[in-house]
């Protein structure tokens, strides 16, 4: 998957650590974001984003309206999949405009495989 870039929007340090390590082992560069309110000065820097891998619950923002933010403000057409422990969220997410949805802990053993999905413009809807 050379050239492919994720974005990863994640409060948790671990979570984010856990995630750039399963992206770089399938061949995938990664810039992540810890902190929701510095998605504005980082995104419009970042030439490309093939994927997005986003948390519903963060520090004064949640999941939704980031998706809103990376929608209607910085209109990112990438899929952007919600990544979250909240796996009862996941027909929200789909009715929120979602493109997929992830729910953790995300298995490394079929990480690979739906990522390859994911990046193929397939809709994918997974608990762990």
């Amino acid at each position: 998957m050379t050239n492919t870039h994720a974005l990863i929007i994640e409060d948790d340090i671990m979570n984010a650590e856990i995630l750039e390590f399963m992206l770089n082992s399938s061949g995938v560069s990664c810039t992540s974001i810890d902190n929701p309110h510095r998605v504005l000065d980082i995104v419009p820097q970042l030439s490309n984003i093939d994927v997005v891998f986003l948390d519903l619950e963060m520090p004064g923002i949640n999941g939704y309206q980031m998706l809103q933010i990376l929608r209607d403000t910085l209109k990112l057409t990438a899929p952007i999949v919600a990544c979250t422990v909240h796996t009862s969220q996941i027909d929200i997410a789909r009715a929120k405009g979602f493109d997929g949805f992830l729910g953790k802990p995300l298995m490394a053993e079929r990480f690979p495989e739906q990522l390859e999905r994911i990046l193929g413009g397939e809709s994918l809807w997974e608990l762990p």
